[in-house]
């Protein structure tokens, strides 16, 4: 008995490593935010009606956030098989299963594989096809296109914002079986807002991904104000766009008016940091980017309710 206890103590401390390496593959922090957008999309969707007594509309947000986290999981953990080399290399990343070597590729490839064809076959099943092929495009777009073209040219900032924008409209084709107006407002929403998201993030982390021979920035120099003009561009358009879910039907003026609030906000901060193009300037960029989206879909979803 006594002999045993050492043991049982070292496999449990190995399941609890391999559960943290695997719960790295799947970044849940990120593929909640993700899937909540697509919880979202779904919610927004004419035909469903929320209360918080409709045991069925629970039963089909459970799922869809189920199946969107395993098919976001299963990108995630492709994007990690194919940069583990420059994961090694950056700071942020350099502790993941792969770059440590706690983990091999082809395990990961076989998660992969598991969680992201589950996922789609989840949500074609129990939703629609459409729901589901939509989901696994998007996660082919995601790992095979946008994660080798990051070291290659900053049209990865494109390529990866379809992706990107793409789970409210998963949602919105879960509950209505369609591409309709409405869903593709709500990808646009979502597509615009990320632009500055992604390059605020690329001059705060600058350093690190040059390490690594990752290219993010719409040009080679950092110091350059050509990023915050860039910035500005894509966060004006969401000023006028947040008046369009209202202008259409999918919300009230309350949704409206905290959407065009939340587009000047992160308006105003591009401009600031175009004008001081610094380290402050740029986090408050990507503050602002993480208070925008959440926000702004809470507010529309709440008002439609």
């Amino acid at each position: 008995m006594l002999r045993q206890e050492p043991l049982k103590a070292k496999w449990h401390i190995v399941a609890l490593t391999r559960a943290k390496d695997y719960n790295q593959l799947l970044k849940p922090n990120l593929s909640g935010m993700v899937v909540f957008s697509s919880v979202i999309g779904y919610l927004m969707a004419p035909e469903v009606h929320f209360s918080w007594t409709n045991f069925y509309v629970w039963q089909q947000i459970i799922t869809l956030f189920i199946g969107g986290m395993l098919v976001t999981g299963g990108a995630n953990t492709i994007n990690q098989i194919l940069e583990r080399e420059s994961d090694g290399l950056m700071k942020r990343t350099r502790t993941r299963p792969m770059p440590e070597g706690r983990m091999s590729p082809l395990e990961a490839w076989i998660f992969a594989a598991l969680t992201g064809i589950t996922g789609a076959a989840l949500l074609a099943y129990y939703f629609n096809p459409l729901a589901g092929a939509l989901s696994f495009f998007s996660l082919l777009l995601y790992a095979f296109a946008y994660t080798p073209m990051k070291k290659i040219h900053p049209v990865s900032v494109l390529i990866g914002a379809i992706p990107g924008a793409l789970p409210p409209l998963i949602g919105w084709v879960a509950a209505t079986g369609a591409l309709s107006f409405g869903g593709w407002v709500l990808f646009s929403l979502q597509f615009f807002w990320q632009f500055p998201h992604f390059w605020a993030i690329a001059w705060v982390a600058f350093d690190d991904y040059a390490n690594a021979g990752i290219r993010m920035l719409p040009t080679r120099e950092k110091e350059t104000r050509f990023t915050g003009i860039q910035c500005m561009m894509y966060s004006i358009v969401l000023i006028p766009m947040a008046m369009v879910p209202h202008a259409i039907g999918l919300t009230g003026l309350i949704g409206m008016w905290i959407c065009v609030f939340c587009g000047a906000l992160y308006f105003v901060t591009s401009v600031v940091f175009y004008i001081k193009n610094d380290h402050k300037s740029a986090k408050r960029v990507m503050f602002a980017s993480f208070f925008y989206l959440p926000t702004i879909l809470l507010a529309l979803v709440i008002d439609k309710m």
